[in-house]
């Protein structure tokens, strides 16, 4: 299924990509060729580091959790790790076998696929600057903080799988006026922003209340949702270098978060001094 036209809006939206089967990364279906034949043998641990770098079959686990939810489950689960001890590891190789990979699926579209490899790495970097920003906090439950950033353009991720021509045009119009906001060229190119369709997504498909709460930006005053937000707009925005005219306000952020000085942020982001010091300077003011 392809995309090739805004539709008339959320619902339709929703309903055409939540309707489609997520292909996942080609990297994900080896890894697990690999773990099959040992099933009995391998840990949660394991398993989850793999679905966790690749957002797309995050999401299936969640969706699947959701779908098969039972009546006795009273609370939520909201990790990655949980899901894994609820549906066993046997049972789990037998849900997610003969998964399509995204590679096939966009192969006669490179550009396409080059745009979704590109937004599931962003999504990564956001992933583990969250985790790194919650650790140093103290957060209480850091695998929760990970998931939401990694989740959180997974509208995006979306669009360059099933709307791979529109995603191109947004970049070429982002492209074309780097001062344009991301949300204008999606509005005048799907019809839609990805915050709200991301939103209505993790609705339909019922993701944990607690990671919808963490990637809703009207909670920015809570400091799980601002380390999630955070960390999106800083991958996001350094995703084409260190220019971008945001981050200076994105590094201020991040420093009144975290509490720490213009020499610590750079090591704490894993960035080199020389890109990041001379957007603290005077002349870029917060």
């Amino acid at each position: 299924m392809l995309i090739d036209h805004p539709l008339p809006d959320t619902d339709a939206w929703v309903l055409s990509l939540a309707g489609a089967e997520l292909p996942v990364l080609r990297h994900t279906v080896e890894a697990f060729d690999k773990l099959r034949t040992q099933a009995e043998s391998v840990n949660v641990r394991s398993l989850s580091g793999i679905i966790l770098q690749d957002p797309l079959m995050t999401l299936r686990v969640f969706a699947h959790l959701a779908q098969h939810r039972r009546k006795t489950q009273l609370t939520d689960i909201t990790t990655i790790e949980q899901g894994l001890l609820m549906i066993g590891i046997g049972p789990f190789f037998h849900h997610f076998d003969k998964l399509l990979r995204v590679e096939e699926h966009l192969k006669s579209r490179p550009k396409a696929l080059l745009g979704l490899l590109k937004t599931v790495n962003r999504s990564r970097r956001a992933a583990h600057w969250a985790r790194d920003w919650a650790i140093h906090r103290y957060d209480l439950n850091v695998d929760e903080i990970t998931l939401a950033a990694l989740l959180h353009d997974v509208a995006d991720i979306l669009m360059w799988c099933f709307a791979p021509e529109l995603a191109s045009r947004v970049e070429e119009r982002k492209s074309a006026e780097p001062h344009m906001r991301s949300a204008t060229a999606q509005v005048e190119t799907y019809g839609i922003t990805m915050l709200e369709l991301q939103q209505a997504l993790v609705r339909y498909w019922g993701l944990p209340q607690l990671l919808t709460m963490l990637m809703d930006h009207s909670n920015a005053n809570n400091p799980r949702v601002r380390t999630v937000a955070l960390a999106v707009d800083l991958a996001r925005h350094s995703a084409n270098g260190w220019n971008d005219a945001a981050l200076p306000d994105d590094l201020r952020a991040i420093q009144e978060l975290l509490r720490i000085s213009d020499d610590m942020l750079p090591q704490k982001l894993g960035v080199d001094a020389d890109h990041i010091l001379p957007l603290l300077a005077p002349s870029n003011p917060a």
